[in-house]
């Protein structure tokens, strides 16, 4: 099973919060973690928001850091690229989506068509949640509110 992360659910890994332990016990059963590329900004802009509103001590901040930047040498990565643009295109025109969020369900539709087997989308959007259902993906969590 491949585990598409989303932003919002990939920082449950790296800090305690509703749904972490869902996303965690999934990663662990994954093959793989798999994320668009533009994950890492959002993730590491996330990460020194989180450090200056909660004024966590320096060696904990380089520890989450340190984790993350060694969790995505491990992941699949899928670039921003015309064809994934037409992708988009073709959400953004079907379903209320930011540009980030169109870019995260553009980037698992993508991977589930390039390699075969299960895909778990994991996000905590609702909006970007129903609309992976509404496309027919595995989601994580698997209701919407």
């Amino acid at each position: 099973m491949i585990l598409y992360l989303d932003t919002s659910a990939l920082l449950k890994r790296y800090f305690k919060e509703h749904g972490s332990s869902e996303v965690i016990s999934e990663w662990k059963k994954a093959e793989a973690i798999a994320t668009s590329m533009v994950t890492y900004a959002e993730t590491m802009a996330a990460v020194f928001r989180k450090k200056r509103e909660a004024d966590f001590p320096p060696s904990l901040f380089k520890k989450i850091r340190s984790s993350f930047q060694k969790d995505w040498e491990s992941f699949i990565l899928v670039e921003v690229t015309n064809a994934l643009n037409d992708k988009v295109d073709k959400l953004v025109a079907s379903y209320v989506l930011r540009g980030f969020d169109a870019i995260h369900l553009a980037s698992a539709l993508t991977i589930r068509q390039a390699i075969p087997g299960d895909l778990i989308f994991a996000c905590y959007d609702q909006k970007l949640l129903q609309a992976a259902q509404s496309s027919g993906l595995e989601t994580l969590p698997e209701k919407t509110n």
